[in-house]
């Protein structure tokens, strides 16, 4: 069968191309997609090239270890379509059911039966594609570790922001502020729960009061924004870095607050569970509770664009002049 995918050809431009799809392998489903989601930070980096050329796009997902950021490639991480076929070895009641995969921008693609992830019953497609961004806010939340009465400040309401937003909203904290220029990230973030919201980075810690944040996620995707979040850390408080800044480099101020404050920086990042809960928490439990949290969460005021695939290469243009009237934007396919 035919079908049309998305690459990435060369700096700021993407073309769709048509080709080939073969039938499954064995141990392998056809995939007709119905809807893909273009994550505005790590496609963006790639879209601007402003990935690291030589890394790999993800080295622990099947459809993406092997590509780097060497132009041109493929890219994406988010779809959800229908089964229309099976390999051998795989049972015949997969067809015909709905699921999740990582796998780049395509109309129809080929993937392990491992690594399809069924959609819950009755789930819609538009919310189930925002799995990946959900269990990114999962691996958030299990890295900060929040803790009953502290201040949190996120700062960056994104997609995942917002839905990290979200998940700590139902924890039983003294404060939750969220911190976002564009003025209607920040009334959304205020909407699903947070007590206060900022639209500039400069006085957060004297909204904040008292001793400062106890935990702060830097989700901006900004390098810059890292130093307002330390400043609004108070002392032996932590930092969680969700952001992946590819090859943007800042000015990271780690002077005398940083270091007599003895404030913990981590990186969380989605790839991994911390080595502290990893006697616990696997992937597939990690995977459940981001399923759980999608399905108690309106994720409806999010989408704020659909494109078809045809039409891809408006969407990166829209995401790449700015996210003052955008947020998610999805690719559809008929």
């Amino acid at each position: 069968m035919k079908r049309r995918a998305l690459v990435f050809a060369a700096p700021r431009r993407v073309e769709v191309v048509e080709e080939e799809c073969g039938p499954p392998p064995p141990g392998h489903l056809l995939v007709q997609t119905r809807v893909s989601a273009i994550s505005a930070g790590t496609e963006l980096l790639a879209f601007r090239d402003q990935l690291p050329a030589n890394l790999p796009l993800d080295d622990t997902l099947p459809a993406l270890a092997a590509t780097t950021a060497r132009y041109p490639f493929r890219y994406g991480y988010a779809a959800v379509g229908r089964v229309i076929g099976v390999g051998d070895d795989v049972a015949a009641g997969w067809v015909g059911r709905q699921v999740f995969s990582f796998h780049p921008h395509a109309s129809a693609f080929t993937v392990a039966a491992a690594d399809a992830w069924p959609v819950p019953e009755g789930m819609d497609p538009e919310r189930a594609v925002l799995l990946a961004n959900m269990e990114t806010a999962v691996n958030l939340i299990l890295d900060g570790a929040p803790r009953i009465g502290e201040q949190v400040v996120v700062f960056g309401q994104g997609v995942v922001g917002l839905l990290t937003t979200a998940l700590l909203a139902r924890f039983p904290l003294r404060a939750l502020y969220v911190v976002d220029a564009v003025a209607g990230r920040a009334a959304l973030g205020r909407t699903l729960g947070a007590t206060a919201a900022m639209e500039s980075t400069a006085n957060v810690r004297d909204a904040i009061g008292g001793d400062g944040a106890d935990l702060s996620y830097e989700l901006t995707g900004n390098p810059d924004a890292l130093n307002a979040a330390l400043s609004a850390t108070g002392r032996e408080g932590r930092v969680i870095v969700g952001s992946f800044y590819g090859s943007k480099r800042g000015a990271i101020d780690l002077g005398g607050h940083f270091h007599r404050g003895r404030i913990t920086i981590a990186s969380s990042q989605v790839s991994h569970i911390a080595p502290a809960l990893s006697g616990r928490w696997d992937r597939a439990r990690r995977r459940e509770a981001a399923w759980d949290s999608l399905a108690r969460t309106d994720t409806r005021p999010l989408v704020t664009h659909r494109f078809s695939i045809a039409r891809a290469a408006e969407a990166f243009t829209l995401l790449d002049d700015g996210p003052t009237k955008v947020l998610q934007v999805l690719l559809t396919y008929e």
